[in-house]
């Protein structure tokens, strides 16, 4: 780490030479690989981009010239760069982000983590710029997977028109998370073909200034390319070819695998263990036999298919029965909506933080036509992700919208019984929470007729107190009934409830006879989710209800074990306020 080592912020990037900035590209290669081998993370769009990034810094001046990173997918060398490089050097140790953050740096200007916003941000940087009368250069890096999402667009056609400096640097490596999808991409073929020369040009035709770079990892090309758009005074776009993945050869190779990576990635041994049954195997697993026999299924995920494991072969054998829209969640649901109305049997995988970008869609074009497709949504729940990233604010969008069925599965049975329900049936539009656990739950043969809606399961019978216990915390509500037993005891009864969207006013009802308080535990906020429902119903009676599950607030790598202590999310706490409240 020779030059790294004397590289502490942009500034110590402009003295180098180009040798030594071609020695640095290696060496934040080395730092990228440490860290990500250790504690996971974005591997080969950060490798690619790392001449790009040496060369932005050798011509631009963070912070006064405000760089924004689209997703952050790309924003490692960035980060290294601008004064973070323990946290990438000793990734052990570190409170460095995977994302931007201006909490950690003035190099960073917001906190990013969705896609297809920089373009949008960086366009109101330069208005709100203008307007204070000031001069510097903003700066957004969109790669082109992030193109797909209609953010992106709208915030190139608006940036288009803004009469003054706005750099746009669009990093095409050919990819998205998986391949990229759609009509864009082959303009974007068409451009690179033609070493930029392509009389159709998408840029051009929104009205930017327009420039090439074909090598978009030799630094020199680079650094010419950055000054010749430096201090413009009108909206260009720097299309720059790069390798994904650039610098470690299986991440050249196998793009999409290397796009994140676990742990240990550079261990033959971890990378090659064969995976045991999980949700996404049974999934991929129960859509593959179902397109064998009704070729109207069709499978749907919005570019993350490793996430619920729609993997190459799996994609492979769907066939046309399988579509990748793109970044593009808003469109998925749209789409997956229209299918439903006209025969089709679509099945929309999307992960729970990236739903939130859909609530119109599911409002009007799904809800209110009263669409039957199925929406799986993934990794909903408390989870030790980045604040960008957490998935627990499904339940209170999703239950809160008219028509929509949402189910929460307890075991393997329950989830394949629903599934098959729901793709089967014309009636409702249907999503289901697919447990965020790594190991399957089994349970007992699931013959639940769904159609009959909001009907709980009585799982265990008994008096004074009744734990209801939504599908990720069913295992906890068996767990904190017992602990009643032990501690209290009283026989509990624990209920399974299966809907998030309705309640079972029947077992409800039958509860006041013999019971005084009723604990509900769901896997998300609190605030307008399940057992806030729960609550209303016994707003007039004498019994008492108390919900276990996060507060509304955004959580940043806060580990679970934190989580569920802070929110009394443990048997033993659990019973600890039951305790206070008898």
């Amino acid at each position: 780490m020779n030059v790294l080592n004397n590289v502490n912020s942009p500034e110590d990037v402009k003295k180098l030479t180009p040798e030594e900035m071609n020695k640095l590209s290696s060496e934040i290669r080395e730092a990228i690989l440490t860290r990500v081998n250790t504690i996971g993370g974005h591997l080969g769009p950060d490798l690619g981009i790392v001449e790009a990034t040496i060369a932005l810094h050798y011509v631009f001046n963070s912070p006064e010239d405000k760089i924004v990173f689209d997703v952050s997918h790309q924003i490692y060398p960035h980060k290294i760069i601008t004064g973070r490089k323990d946290g990438f050097l000793h990734p052990e140790n570190t409170t460095i982000s995977g994302y931007s953050n201006p909490n950690e740096s003035e190099h960073d200007n917001f906190i990013i983590g969705h896609t297809s916003t920089a373009a949008s941000l960086a366009t109101g940087l330069a208005k709100a710029r203008d307007l204070n009368g000031e001069k510097y250069n903003v700066i957004a890096i969109v790669g082109d997977g992030s193109m797909s999402g209609g953010e992106a667009f709208e915030g190139f056609n608006n940036a288009s028109v803004l009469d003054s400096n706005i750099i746009l640097i669009v990093n095409d490596n050919e990819m998205s998370i998986a391949e990229t999808q759609g009509g864009l991409y082959k303009n974007l073929k068409a451009l690179r073909d033609t070493n930029g020369k392509s009389e159709n040009n998408i840029f051009k035709a929104l009205g930017f200034d327009y420039l090439y770079v074909d090598n978009g990892n030799d630094i020199e090309t680079l650094i010419k390319a950055f000054m010749e758009v430096k201090d413009t005074n009108h909206p260009t776009v720097v299309h720059i070819h790069t390798l994904k993945g650039k610098g470690y050869k299986q991440a050249e190779e196998n793009k999409e695998k290397y796009h994140w990576t676990i742990p240990g990635f550079m261990n033959e041994t971890t990378q090659s263990q064969a995976l045991s049954e999980s949700y996404e195997t049974l999934t991929t697993d129960y859509l593959l036999k179902k397109h064998e026999e009704d070729p109207t299924l069709i499978a749907i995920s919005p570019s993350t298919p490793g996430a619920y494991g729609f993997t190459p072969e799996f994609r492979q054998k769907m066939g046309k029965n399988y579509t990748d829209p793109g970044i593009a969640e808003e469109h998925a649901v749209a789409y997956a909506s229209a299918l439903a109305k006209n025969g089709a049997k679509p099945v929309l995988a999307v992960i729970s933080s990236f739903i939130q970008r859909t609530y119109d869609q599911l409002s009007q074009d799904l809800a209110l036509n009263n669409s039957p497709a199925t929406i799986l949504v993934y990794w909903g729940g408390l989870s030790p992700m980045d604040a960008t990233h957490v998935g627990s604010f499904d339940i209170p969008m999703i239950s809160n919208i008219p028509n929509i069925v949402y189910l929460a599965p307890t075991t393997k049975e329950e989830y394949l019984r629903m599934l098959d329900w729901s793709i089967e049936q014309k009636d409702y539009s249907v999503a289901i929470r697919v447990p965020f656990a790594s190991f399957v739950t089994t349970g007992i043969e699931d013959k639940t007729d769904y159609s009959i809606l909001n009907k709980s399961k009585l799982v265990q019978k008994g008096s004074k107190i009744a734990v209801i216990a939504l599908g990720d915390f069913f295992k906890l509500g068996a767990e904190t009934v017992k602990q009643i037993k032990d501690k209290l005891g009283i026989d509990a009864t624990l209920i399974n409830p299966v809907y998030i969207t309705g309640l079972d006013k029947e077992l409800l009802e039958s509860l006041k006879k013999d019971h005084d308080i009723v604990i509900t535990l769901e896997n998300g906020v609190i605030n307008g989710g399940y057992g806030e429902k729960i609550s209303r119903f016994y707003g007039n009676s004498n019994i008492k209800v108390l919900n276990f599950g996060g507060k509304k607030e955004f959580t940043d790598r806060m580990l679970l074990e934190e989580q569920y202590k802070r929110y009394h999310l443990t048997k033993e706490l659990i019973v600890e306020d039951l305790s206070k409240l008898i």
